[in-house]
């Protein structure tokens, strides 16, 4: 980075070219202050965040009692990962969105599971929303294909929408895997991550993972009292996503599966250049009919049931809308309708406006187990980096 300024509380942190991308200094140095605050005055250890425009940093920061150069393990800001992945192969014409998934994998069409298509995997209707995964089934193909066999539907693929945590994600790397026939870990790094040039990986070898932040548990679970009083109307199911599960990844050897829907690990900066890839398509890395369709078309509008707003699901990531829901899917108010990205457990976010070309990235390795400080505080990040472009 080229230069270091000072926070308004007196936080060190280095920054690029911010006005020779047309980024407001001021605005840059109160979006770290906002993030300082959850760590000098609050509960999370460490977090880490970064800003790009055109291709380059503008903003890239590790608070707390971490260092730049500590990894983070991204959880669901994974599923972008796997999705562009899955994305080359569509527009290889490898994968249909509207085929069965069972074409690809059979052992997963059994108990009626036989009409879930590609597409139903990738805008989370495919109606299996908590199907079990793990040590030791997701160490080996077989083992995962063996547990797909036993997995049964809640209801109808299509009819509904409910967030697959980590179950569909399993599905479509095992489609990766066969179509490609490398494992989906190896597929990400060579066929994205590299052109990218950018350090994300899925997973990481258990002799590799020194600088992975450990994942720091606290805070209690929200009651259903607490939500109601601060307007949740919809039924609160944190499915998988609760502390005791998301902790397994500090077991070396389960970090080291790489979760297609969670197991992510990199620096926000490395999230920040992801999104700017996926904004510009470099020498046209990605079909630009199936970028389209990840980046700038809702293709499930159904409700969320917990908020009650339409999930606004691409195919693969979620759009922030111009309903009036933005900031209630995680972007803020202050970013345009065609934003694109998602969020993580614990309170991760990536994303990127193609209005303004910005794209932010924000982890952390404190899982805060009362979700509504991992609301306001995404909001509050969001609406930040969403204006930091100079009047």
């Amino acid at each position: 980075m080229a230069e270091v300024q000072v926070a308004d509380n007196g936080i060190d942190y280095p920054v690029g070219d911010a006005a020779g991308l047309g980024l407001d200094g001021e605005r840059l140095a109160d979006l770290v202050a906002r993030a300082a605050r959850d760590v000098t005055d609050g509960p999370l250890p460490s977090c880490q965040l970064a800003v790009a425009r055109h291709g380059q940093l503008a903003l890239s920061v590790t608070l707390g009692d971490a260092t730049p150069d500590n990894r983070y393990i991204v959880f669901s800001c994974s599923k972008a990962l796997t999705a562009t992945s899955v994305w080359l192969l569509i527009g290889e014409g490898l994968v249909d969105i509207d085929e069965p998934a069972a074409t690809y994998v059979p052992e997963f069409g059994a108990n009626g599971k036989e009409g879930v298509t590609v597409r139903h995997l990738l805008t989370h209707t495919g109606g299996f929303p908590h199907a079990p995964m793990g040590p030791p089934d997701w160490f080996t193909s077989a083992g995962r294909r063996e547990r797909f066999a036993r997995w049964h539907l809640r209801w109808e693929p299509g009819s509904r929408y409910e967030y697959h945590s980590t179950a569909a994600h399993w599905v479509l790397a095992e489609i990766i895997e066969t179509i490609s026939g490398t494992d989906h870990r190896t597929f990400f790094a060579e066929r994205v991550a590299a052109p990218l040039g950018v350090g994300l990986t899925l997973g990481a070898p258990e002799d590799t993972q020194h600088d992975v932040r450990r994942l720091v548990p606290i805070g209690e679970v929200p009651t259903p009292e607490q939500l109601a009083a601060l307007g949740v109307t919809g039924t609160w199911d944190p499915g998988e996503v609760v502390n005791d599960n998301l902790v397994v990844l500090n077991e070396p050897a389960n970090m080291a599966v790489g979760v297609p829907g969670g197991g992510g690990i990199g620096t926000a900066a490395d999230l920040a250049i992801f999104y700017q890839g996926v904004l510009a398509n470099p020498g046209g890395l990605w079909d630009p009919e199936v970028l389209r369709l990840g980046t700038a078309e809702v293709l499930c509008d159904l409700d969320e049931p917990l908020m009650g707003i339409p999930a606004n699901r691409t195919l693969g990531l979620t759009l922030a809308g111009d309903d009036g829901h933005a900031a209630l899917r995680g972007f803020g108010r202050t970013v345009s309708g065609g934003a694109f990205g998602h969020m993580g457990a614990g309170g991760q976010i990536a994303w990127a406006d193609p209005a303004t070309g910005i794209s932010f990235a924000y982890l952390t390795d404190g899982l805060d187990a009362f979700v509504p400080n991992q609301w306001k505080r995404l909001a509050a990040l969001s609406n930040r980096a969403g204006a930091l472009v100079a009047d």
